[in-house]
């Protein structure tokens, strides 16, 4: 029998209550929220509820929004999949303030790689988290570059035309 999406709300709500909310379908995944002090138990009861499944971890990355207020500047977002189903969900979490949150590499090793790329490029610290070091960035480098702080390119740069990258309406 296949999982079906409100079997998957059902099971968290009355797991979790009101840490988990903001249940949508986009597209083809199942989204939802979660509290950021709840990520480990969310992430551990989805893995082992004989249920659910999600067994297979398929990416953990982080967002910034800069507009927004303090407490959601920062969000990180997991992907899972349940293999034996075919299922997959979306689970998003805003981080309060400073961007911090507890490490899932316990529960899935292959996190390990994606939080430390995480926290390279977005400065988001997994706290608990075995080698939290730079991955692909110089490690004498202090800044996060995707954090979205600094412009896009220099504005000085005098070897492109914009026209042709749509900043600018074309006078014909």
């Amino acid at each position: 029998m296949a999982i079906e999406n409100t079997d998957i709300q059902e099971k968290l709500t009355e797991t979790f209550g009101e840490s988990v909310f903001g249940f949508q379908q986009e597209k083809d995944i199942f989204s939802f929220e979660i509290s950021s002090d709840k990520n480990t138990a969310v992430i551990l009861f989805l893995k082992n509820d004989p249920t659910l499944r999600f067994h297979f971890l398929t990416d953990l990355c982080g967002v910034h929004y800069p507009d927004n207020d303090e407490n959601h500047q920062f969000a990180v977002v997991y992907h899972l999949h349940n293999w034996y189903e075919n299922k997959r969900i979306k689970i998003k979490t805003y981080l309060n303030g400073t961007p911090e949150i507890k490490t899932i590499s316990n529960i899935f090793l292959s996190s390990n790689w994606m939080e430390r790329e995480t926290w390279d490029f977005y400065g988001i610290n997994f706290v608990g988290h075995p080698q939290l070091k730079r991955i692909l960035n110089m490690d004498e480098m202090i800044s996060h570059p995707m954090r979205k702080e600094f412009p896009m390119e220099d504005s000085g740069r005098t070897d492109k035309d914009d026209r042709f990258f749509g900043r600018t309406s074309i006078n014909v």
